[in-house]
């Protein structure tokens, strides 16, 4: 028998975990940024304080999360999600930055509209598939109206061009409709749309076409891929079991571009070496066991597709990150969480987190 817990504590040990990662992601960010910071801005904490700023507010933002009634909010989420399509809509007003155009300039402050398309997106399925009678097992039905709107943002998000973005937003989508009840053989078919579009950017329109070439170069040999998987497969690997130690990586000597940021994971082993990543493993797979852990003891729907979503959406861009460094998969340019810099992905990860946290006091015990 399945009674809830009152006044229940929050998960102390996946806060625990994600106050850690963050601090740790802090240090490797100064680490393998203060020589290009220098170089390119003066000061050594150039990076480094732009992200503690992010910090604070990521802080600021998981402390209100933790207190606010999320069922409330996710009544909010359907026009929340049409406001973020409008944002996706206004990043094409901005020059592209790395051939990309994915920010919302204000002031000193760049928001990355995709990464809270991503958190709104599962928060009104969340909302949405808890409350509907529409039987999600029938295709019409499950098309609409989520297929529109889901739709119509990864093709913003794929025109700034943001494909790696977009896939975890699809995947995150088909995992939670699956967990909604929706039958394989329908996801299954939703994934054949995404999955022509994805082909007809690279081979037809050239996306990113030769970081596809450089991805398959690279599984009979490592280093023949592009300049930079070639040097993220010698970071990786030059740091043996212990690292050269903590500041003392070669790669950040402008060998391996913008360490700090995508292929920070490489970084962190040439430095702290297998068993520093070991650690950093460790603590990822911890929230996402916690987050899985919350979600299968939540009291209601609501409750168990939203954590299911976020922890899902969370260990996706993990494992896709991971396996970029690790050349298992093409080069996407997604961050990895609470580790890499940068802002909007280091606030949103801190968001989800914080409705983790908030979920964990709406536990069950057996």
């Amino acid at each position: 028998m399945r009674r809830l817990t009152k006044n229940s504590k929050i998960d102390e040990g996946l806060l625990a975990a994600f106050i850690t990662v963050s601090a740790l992601g802090l240090v490797m960010i100064y680490s393998t940024s203060s020589i290009l910071a220098e170089n390119k801005f003066g000061s050594d904490i150039f990076f480094l304080k732009n992200q503690i700023k992010w910090l604070i507010l990521s802080a600021i933002v998981v402390f209100f999360i933790m207190k606010m009634d999320l069922q409330r909010l996710s009544l909010y989420s359907a026009p929340a999600l049409l406001l973020v399509i409008f944002m996706l809509c206004l990043v094409f007003l901005w020059n592209p930055v790395n051939g990309s155009q994915r920010w919302i300039k204000l002031g000193i402050i760049n928001i990355q509209p995709s990464e809270l398309f991503k958190f709104v997106m599962i928060m009104f399925l969340a909302f949405s598939l808890s409350k509907t009678t529409r039987d999600i097992t029938d295709l019409k039905q499950l098309l609409f109206p989520y297929t529109p709107i889901i739709g119509i943002g990864l093709l913003l998000i794929v025109m700034e061009p943001d494909l790696g973005t977009a896939i975890v937003i699809a995947l995150t989508a088909i995992g939670v409709f699956f967990l909604a009840g929706a039958k394989i053989k329908h996801l299954f078919m939703g994934l054949a749309p995404v999955g022509a579009g994805a082909a007809f950017m690279v081979f037809v329109l050239g996306y990113k076409k030769a970081r596809i070439t450089d991805y398959i170069s690279s599984i009979s040999d490592p280093l023949a891929g592009s300049y930079q998987v070639k040097q993220a497969a010698l970071t990786l690997g030059s740091g043996g079991i212990f690292g050269m130690g903590l500041g003392d990586g070669r790669q950040k000597l402008f060998f391996l571009p913008y360490p700090h940021t995508d292929f920070i994971f490489a970084a962190i082993g040439e430095e702290v070496g297998l068993i520093g990543l070991t650690i950093i493993l460790m603590l990822f797979f911890y929230i996402i066991y916690r987050g899985f852990k919350i979600a299968s003891n939540q009291p209601d729907k609501f409750g168990y597709i939203l954590a299911s979503g976020i922890t899902l959406s969370l260990f996706l861009n993990i494992a896709i990150n991971l396996g970029v460094v690790t050349v298992l998969l093409p080069v996407t340019g997604l961050p990895l969480p609470f580790i890499s810099y940068g802002g909007s992905s280091f606030l949103i990860s801190s968001a989800m987190i914080g409705v983790l946290l908030n979920l964990s006091r709406r536990m069950v015990r057996r």
